[in-house]
């Protein structure tokens, strides 16, 4: 009888546990990217009463008699099904379709997240608005460029902030020169370069036929009627019409002359490229294709891709990116330790976290203004409370069923 009693013990006690674990669930239907989580229980010990015996002399076996003990928690799962994607309309509210986790850090350790509810904090870096600590990414190197090999950085995004100016370095030209042109006829293209204090310079490009497929070109910088600096060669074309030989030039100006508008700035040196002009019988209409160098501006507005990039628009037309933000994945997520807040760690049943761009690796894309919603299931949940108190009921039942078996007991001896 008194096993009865610790029997139904252990179920009235783990089944409250799972009553915690729903009541949680519930609590947090609205809170932004939550996991639900799920009890499981499972059997303990049971006493053999007598063992099992096998066939034989013509007399069946006999099966073991066992009287269970109880039960016990076997696991409290989280469910890192995905939640449903609601739009905010508000660009900093992120949302990841798939399996990846935000990162953020304190300084001294990464957690991972699925809230992707961001603000922009006094000193400009990007912050999830629930912690205040800062998103992790990756920044561009001097060359403008993101190198996802390099280690993580907070992001920042200095709206109003100026840029600085950049010196055009390369200029690529295309369009069409006509092959019907007669020998000595001449093309002039002017283009706008920039210098390394942001000033902009019209730049003099004269192409000239000299035989059948070939044309020589030379360039020069414009300034106060004067031209500055060398650059010259020849192109030639086959007979389809594409570039031969002379697809790489190269303009230098150094040292800049005293006295002139350039006056400060660094010499400029510019890879010329005309692999994509053709000779074909038509208009001559080659022209400048790409170019880079920029005046000095301020970043104006910011926009972010699926693959995590921020790209800033400047006040000066320059397009750039400014930043990308990193997702971690795990092998195990539901063996991650939730640290609050939407928060959580790794374990050692977790497993490492790779991290990388989004959009790679199974990682999943980022969904801008938008937020992933909680995954629990009010429906499920209820029915959950409906049959744990009806466990819970019975199991007290059962102590009271032998409380009144010892209550007769203890009156044998009257």
């Amino acid at each position: 009888m008194q096993r009865s009693l610790f029997t139904a013990i252990s179920g009235l006690n783990n089944h409250q546990t799972k009553l915690d674990v729903i009541g949680n669930n519930i609590a947090n239907v609205n809170t932004t990217a939550f996991k639900a989580s799920s009890v499981k229980f499972a059997d303990i010990l049971n006493q053999t009463l007598s063992g099992a015996s096998a066939p034989q002399g013509g007399v069946g076996g006999k099966n073991p008699m066992q009287v269970g003990l109880g039960m016990q928690l076997a696991a409290i799962d989280v469910n890192f099904t995905q939640g449903n994607l609601q739009s905010t309309g508000r660009s900093l509210d992120m949302a990841i379709e798939g399996n990846g986790f935000f990162i953020v850090s304190d300084g001294a350790e990464n957690y991972f997240t699925r809230d992707g509810s961001f603000a922009r904090g006094s000193d400009g870096f990007l912050v999830n608005s629930s912690t205040g600590l800062p998103v992790m990414g990756w920044v561009p190197g001097p060359d403008g460029s993101i190198d996802l090999t390099q280690p993580l950085n907070s992001l920042n995004i200095p709206l109003g902030f100026r840029a600085e100016a950049s010196a055009t370095e390369n200029l690529l030209f295309g369009g069409n020169v006509n092959a019907a042109s007669s020998i000595g006829d001449t093309y002039q293209l002017e283009m706008d370069v920039y210098d390394s204090l942001g000033s902009v310079h019209t730049m003099l490009i004269e192409f000239e036929k000299t035989d059948v497929n070939e044309w020589e070109w030379s360039s020069s910088v414009m300034d106060g009627g004067f031209s500055f600096g060398e650059g010259e060669g020849v192109i030639t074309f086959n007979p389809q019409g594409s570039v031969s030989t002379g697809q790489l030039g190269m303009f230098i100006l150094d040292p800049i002359p005293a006295g002139s508008s350039m006056d400060g700035s660094d010499p400029l040196h510019i890879n010329l490229d005309f692999s994509t002009l053709s000779q074909l019988v038509g208009e001559t209409d080659a022209l400048v294709r790409g170019h880079d160098g920029y005046p000095m501006g301020i970043l104006n507005d910011f926009t972010v891709g699926s693959t995590g990039v921020i790209t800033g628009t400047y006040s000066n037309g320059m397009v750039a990116p400014i930043g990308q933000i990193a997702l971690g994945r795990f092998e195990n997520p539901g063996g991650l330790t939730n640290v609050g807040t939407n928060m959580f760690q790794p374990t050692a049943n977790s497993g490492a976290v790779f991290i990388g761009a989004p959009n790679t690796q199974g990682r999943g894309k980022i969904q801008t203004s938008s937020l992933e919603m909680s995954n629990v299931n009010i429906a499920f949940e209820f029915t959950e409370i409906i049959t744990t108190s009806r466990a819970f009921q019975a199991n007290s039942r059962v102590i009271t069923s032998s409380d009144e078996l010892l209550q007769e007991v203890v009156n044998l001896k009257r």
